[in-house]
């Protein structure tokens, strides 16, 4: 018995001493989290400083803050602070004033409405100032979703050509090559579609290109991606992009770098658009067209029948500095085949080209911009899908919608593998 109890006195004093001491710890325990960085490899703190040094370069100090719907923040920003004017070409200086000159347009097929509600931000009925400009605020966690900080804002690199070694990713569009173009116009229907991996993208846009297909390729797009990796969730965003040597290390998305000057304040590049088309129900499109300024050589980029967003100096191209040879319309997605086998990103709609209006996606009142600086129809449409039964696309004319196509599809289906 005395043994029992000392030893149930011996083990209650270890006891004590053991929560004591645990006691005496958890100060120690618990205070450690809230400097997380301390359990951070070094590797991973230089990281983390690279992105909020970029952060910092990026998201300018706004004048006013806006709150999404969809969660995102749009800083009003005075417009010669934006990202731009962090060019060592256009340090210190303002945007410029709108060209005085538009492309002339036979307006036999111009239906388009400026729409200025088309984006889920403007929802809130809260607007930004004279003299500023809307941007979508770029956090920690959209960087840290991208591959490498030196690739975010970029589209992954890869081949031009429009062919089944494209690295990944599959085109249904329309093209016209062969001259010297000097902008292009149409309306671009919305849509939702499903992207099933968080890095691939589903895109619809025109490109005026120019360069030989090598790394010295100039671009300028606009149209409208869904991009889980770029933004975090499945709403269609109305986008910009730009390069000057085929994706590799100029130019980016939107205005996460410095290039395009947005000159206006009622629209945020990399916003959400809405209302977005339906099957078998109201469709919703948005004009887009880019064009060469005569006079000062900028690429100007308008939205709907008469709204100017900005423009691309001309300085930051080599080909572009004085025409396009190619100008394509039409879908674009990612197929990183991660679970073995073709992806079920859609394009588009979702639907085949033959399923037509409601159904299928489109583009509308096709144009080029000429020497002249006149809006034309197309000549010469070439189609390529390089993937058919995956993604398709098919032409027409008609008297209400001028030169149009439908285009995209579901992806993987019985007969895309």
């Amino acid at each position: 018995m005395v043994s029992s109890s000392s030893f149930s006195s011996s083990s209650k004093t270890s006891i004590l001493f053991a929560f004591v001491s645990i006691l005496l710890f958890l100060p120690v325990v618990f205070s450690l989290p809230k400097n997380e960085t301390s359990f951070r490899p070094l590797q991973e703190l230089k990281k983390l400083k690279r992105i909020r040094n970029h952060l910092n370069k990026i998201n300018k100090p706004p004048v006013k803050t806006i709150h999404s719907p969809d969660g995102d923040l749009i800083d009003c920003i005075p417009s010669h602070h934006q990202p731009a004017f962090d060019h060592p070409k256009l340090k210190g200086q303002n945007p410029l004033e709108p060209p005085l000159e538009r492309p002339k347009e036979d307006d036999k097929y111009s239906i388009d409405e400026t729409i200025e509600t088309f984006q889920l931000w403007k929802q809130s009925n809260e607007s930004c100032p004279e003299g500023t400009i809307p941007i979508r605020r770029t956090t920690e966690t959209d960087v840290l979703r991208a591959t490498s900080l030196k690739r975010f804002g970029r589209k992954i690199i890869k081949p031009v050509r429009r062919d089944t070694s494209s690295g990944g990713h599959e085109h249904a569009v329309a093209f016209v090559n062969g001259d010297q173009y000097y902008g292009a116009k149409a309306s671009i229907n919305v849509w939702t579609p499903v992207v099933t991996d968080p890095y691939e993208f589903s895109l619809s846009q025109l490109w005026v290109i120019s360069g030989s297909f090598g790394n010295d390729l100039n671009t300028v797009e606009a149209g409208w991606q869904v991009s889980p990796e770029l933004y975090g969730d499945g709403y269609p965003r109305f986008f910009t992009y730009w390069t000057t040597d085929a994706y590799q290390t100029t130019g980016c998305y939107n205005l996460l770098c410095s290039g395009f000057v947005q000159t206006n304040n009622r629209i945020a590049i990399g916003a959400a658009i809405s209302p977005r088309s339906s099957y078998k129900a109201k469709q919703f499109d948005i004009g887009i067209m880019i064009w060469k300024d005569p006079k000062h050589g900028h690429w100007w980029l308008q939205f709907g029948s008469g709204l100017l967003i900005g423009y691309w100096p001309s300085f930051l191209f080599s080909h572009l500095q004085r025409h396009a040879s190619m100008v394509q319309f039409g879908g674009e997605i990612v197929n990183t085949r991660s679970n073995g086998y073709h992806t079920s990103t859609q394009m588009g709609s979702g639907h085949f080209a033959d399923e037509g209006f409601g159904k299928a996606s489109y583009f509308r009142n096709l144009k080029v911009v000429d020497w002249d600086n006149s809006l034309l129809p197309l000549t010469n449409l070439h189609l390529l899908a390089d993937h058919p039964n995956c993604y398709d696309i098919k032409a027409g004319k008609n008297n209400v919608w001028g030169n149009y196509i439908y285009y995209g599809g579901p992806g993987r289906n019985g007969r895309c593998q």
